[in-house]
């Protein structure tokens, strides 16, 4: 949407033409979806459950508008705030991340050691939590799993 404007000037003697440019007005959609979640910091755990009721309403839609879509960024950065706060997250042991891509790629312990030409017994050890990687070891295993080498500590 665009408006014309005009004007003169005084001492020049002539008009000058301006056009601006304007946003979009946000459709009913959007104030919809405000009135019914509005976009403020989340502080409770009520109110975290209605967002993720909201989001997960919108996530099944595949035909959003672009408010709607702006809408749902917006309140997902707010969710994850709030998550991020009040439910931390602490990192995943190397022992635990390793057994998770070990399950997900369903592979054994023998094909990994193989694959990535560590032994058996450092992949057992690892596992049970009696070891810990060493960096060469990582690159080894994020190359096998196709994984970065930051989902692994290096644990101290």
């Amino acid at each position: 949407m665009s408006i014309l404007v005009r004007g003169s000037l005084a001492r020049a003697g002539g008009t000058i033409t301006t056009r601006i440019q304007r946003s979009p007005r946000p459709r009913a959609t959007y104030f919809e979806l405000v009135k019914r979640f509005p976009l403020r910091p989340i502080r409770s755990e009520r109110e975290l459950e209605r967002a993720i009721e909201i989001i997960d309403s919108l996530i099944d839609r595949d035909d959003l508008d672009p408010d709607e879509k702006d809408y749902l960024e917006v309140l997902g950065d707010l969710t994850e705030r709030y998550e991020d706060e009040k439910h931390p997250l602490r990192p995943a042991r190397d022992s635990e991340m390793l057994a998770f891509l070990i399950e997900q790629k369903q592979v054994s312990q023998s094909a990994v050691a193989r694959a990535t030409e560590i032994a058996v017994s450092t992949i057992s050890e690892v596992l049970s939590g009696k070891r810990i990687l060493r960096w060469e070891q990582i690159a080894r295993l994020a190359r096998f799993f196709h994984v970065d080498p930051g989902v692994f500590a290096l644990e101290a």
